[in-house]
């Protein structure tokens, strides 16, 4: 029976180690509070992933070490991830699994086209160019015969279990199912690519017992580009409110203004470039490779709005 060493238990962690669970594997899930999905073939231990001797003692017999961290905020990265990123390679080296990272599309810097694995990783800002170090680094160890390495990456996440503090979009919906208006960053009304929860999970677990995904990154196929104002058209609607949605967007010059006071709108400042125009990504390799597929919009939709509405609705009841 293969096992799973599965580092973070948020909203992708999670659907992960209950999808290799449902299939008949071990996993452990290893988080700070020893939190994680309740399953009868997951194991749940609370440590400090970023003891690397620790983290290689759990991850000792796994055929793979999924990294699917969220170290705090956006000000925090700079002190955790590097660390964290580090003994997650150190144990999967140990252990001699392969290592799967769920990633996401900042290394790409501002971008103009639609994003394929092989753009270059050209960010700008610090999260970015933290992003991708972490990626050169297992790229490297790949590359040296240390250690086998992919890396899953998406966009932003929709799905039931997001909360407002793991997904923007969660945030927006919040405010237009209550009936007020979601003031949002940057441009409501450029297609957006979303990535299903379930469809990371599935890609993640797809690459990790591929041997053609080792040693490249792959994208996370998804449902079609959407609009933030439209995504909020449709939750709203699936929620069964007969109301129009109402979008204020907040002004880049206000971002701008109160950054240095504020310090997660000055991490958001250098995010800014993905809401202000299209950001699109190409999972197409992935599609042709593996023959996985996105869950497709309405679907998404369907799943997502019962969970996200407000408590006591015909909707949140389903």
């Amino acid at each position: 029976m293969p096992s799973h060493l599965v580092v973070g238990a948020g909203p992708v962690g999670s659907a992960l180690a209950r999808l290799l669970a449902d299939r008949g594997d071990r996993v452990t899930v290893v988080t700070r509070s020893g939190r994680g999905p309740e399953h009868p073939a997951v194991t749940r231990v609370a440590a400090d992933a970023s003891d690397a001797t620790r983290l290689a003692d759990l991850g000792r017999g796994a055929s793979t070490v999924f990294n699917c961290a969220n170290p705090g905020s956006y000000q925090a990265w700079e002190r955790l991830w590097p660390p964290l990123a580090a003994s997650i390679l150190t144990a999967a080296e140990r252990s001699g699994a392969v290592l799967v990272t769920a990633g996401n599309l900042y290394g790409y810097g501002p971008v103009d086209v639609p994003m394929t694995p092989d753009l270059p990783l050209a960010a700008t800002g610090h999260k970015g160019r933290l992003r991708a170090r972490m990626w050169r680094d297992a790229l490297a160890a790949h590359e040296a015969g240390r250690v086998r390495a992919t890396e899953v990456r998406a966009s932003d996440y929709v799905g039931p279990t997001l909360t407002a503090s793991t997904g923007l979009l969660r945030r927006y919906a919040d405010a237009a199912l209550a009936g007020r208006t979601a003031a949002v960053f940057g441009d409501p009304d450029a297609p957006r690519s979303f990535s299903f929860v379930d469809d990371v999970a599935r890609t993640l677990a797809a690459v990790a017992g591929d041997e053609r995904a080792w040693g490249r990154p792959w994208h996370v196929p998804g449902p079609a580009p959407v609009t933030v104002r439209a995504a909020l058209a449709d939750l709203v609607a699936a929620a069964g409110d007969p109301r129009p949605v109402r979008v204020r967007r907040f002004p880049r010059a206000a971002v701008t203004a109160l950054s240095p006071v504020v310090p997660v709108l000055r991490e958001l400042r250098e995010v800014l470039h993905q809401f202000e125009r299209p950001f699109v990504l190409d999972a197409s390799a992935t599609t042709a490779t593996f023959g996985l597929t996105g869950t497709p919009w309405p679907e998404v939709v369907a799943a997502t709005a019962p969970a996200w509405a407000p408590a006591g609705t015909a909707t949140a009841r389903r």
